[in-house]
């Protein structure tokens, strides 16, 4: 039997949807955090099959058993009509809670559901943080493997982020009917891994897929539906230079930005690993900001010229500009982007995350090893600097 990693996130008293790429231990969690439930699991044929013929099946089942106050609904995206049955229970104020997850918000808006109205809180889950294993990987191995539970409990864990990637672009994209041409969309998956934590430039995606920019911008908009994928934008309060206005996109996990890049003789591996290595911050940073209820709005900072912070974290609790360097050791110019934005930003906290062991602190600029801030980075404390 697999032992259970406790995770940092918290569940709300009243209803609430639970979203979260698949494999990211959604289900794992709400069972043993709420035994005793009344689950209806929507990946089941059979039950699929009676819920999307009958939804209001739900206010039966519910009503015969009064003595479940937790009713859990697995995959609620497979037959968003149940939420309206979901919404009459609610309205009869019977104290019963109501968990709802999915792995995609697309059939939701699709369908034009209204999230309850407000009725339920919204959560999400996000692959593991370090903090959390409560155990030791080997850095380079988080980096080419990533933190989805279920990769991390493998034996095979390259066969299982293989079929990962091949049963989402089968079940969410293919069987859903969400793209006409599956080998266009497969084409794209590649060629948007270029773009990982990088700007984005659809025009430049479109070509290197021979797609349509307009199709791609609806495969992007798909994988953000399918929480594949997000972007960031730029950070732009009281600007005091010209700065780009494209965002940056991120694959949500290390591990599958690494099965999803195509590699070949022109391809560096420092580039890769600089790549997965800022990806593996943001995925972490993101991952802190939900589970600490989003104090801080996400962004990154790019003037016209070229100059760039990879992360900027705004909030009450102040303005941080996080530098990420796949480098042992700082040169002088690793401090160039975050000393121009403080110039811009003088209440500004600057910190570059490099991969050597040492703290420093270099014109005015703070050094942490990488490895060390992720480790030491939990919800509802402050960033272990």
């Amino acid at each position: 039997m697999e032992t259970y990693i406790p995770r940092f996130l918290k569940t709300p008293q009243q209803s609430f949807f639970l979203f979260g790429p698949r494999g990211t231990g959604k289900s794992t969690f709400l069972r043993n955090h709420f035994a005793d439930a009344l689950w209806i699991d929507l990946l089941k044929p059979d039950v699929f099959r009676t819920y999307v013929s009958k939804p209001e099946r739900l206010i039966e089942l519910v009503r015969a058993h009064p003595e479940k106050k937790t009713v859990i609904i697995d995959e609620v995206q497979k037959v968003p009509q149940i939420l309206s049955a979901v919404h009459s229970l609610i309205e009869e104020k019977t104290g019963t809670q109501f968990i709802l997850t999915g792995s995609s918000a697309r059939t939701l808006k699709r369908s034009g559901t209204n999230l309850l109205a407000g009725r339920a809180l919204l959560r999400t889950m996000h692959p593991f943080l370090l903090s959390e294993l409560g155990f030791d990987l080997p850095f380079e191995q988080v980096l080419q493997q990533g933190l989805l539970p279920i990769v991390i409990s493998s034996q095979n864990p390259q066969e299982v982020l293989a079929a990962y990637v091949a049963l989402y672009v089968r079940e969410e994209v293919q069987m859903e009917g969400l793209v006409r041409n599956i080998g266009n969309f497969s084409r794209f998956l590649e060629a948007i891994s270029f773009s990982h934590s990088s700007i984005l430039n659809i025009s430049n995606v479109a070509r290197e897929c021979q797609v349509e920019r307009k199709a791609v911008e609806g495969f992007i908009k798909i994988l953000e539906d399918i929480l594949l994928a997000f972007r960031l934008p730029v950070f732009s309060k009281k600007a005091k230079r010209s700065l780009t206005s494209h965002p940056k996109l991120y694959i949500f996990d290390t591990g599958v930005y690494q099965t999803l890049r195509p590699r070949g003789p022109l391809d560096r591996p420092e580039e890769i690993g600089g790549a997965a290595l800022e990806g593996l911050v943001a995925q972490h940073l993101r991952a802190w900001n939900a589970y600490s209820n989003n104090p801080l709005e996400l962004y990154f900072w790019r003037s016209r010229g070229g100059v760039e912070v990879d992360f900027v974290l705004y909030g009450q609790a102040g303005l941080f500009a996080i530098e990420v360097k796949n480098t042992n050791r700082v040169r002088p110019e690793d401090l160039r982007a975050l000393k121009a934005f403080r110039q811009d930003y003088p209440l500004s906290k600057t910190v570059l995350l490099y991969r050597g062991s040492e703290r420093l602190l270099l014109d005015q600029v703070l050094c942490l090893p990488c490895e060390k801030f992720l480790k030491e980075l939990e919800p509802n404390q402050p960033l272990p600097w």
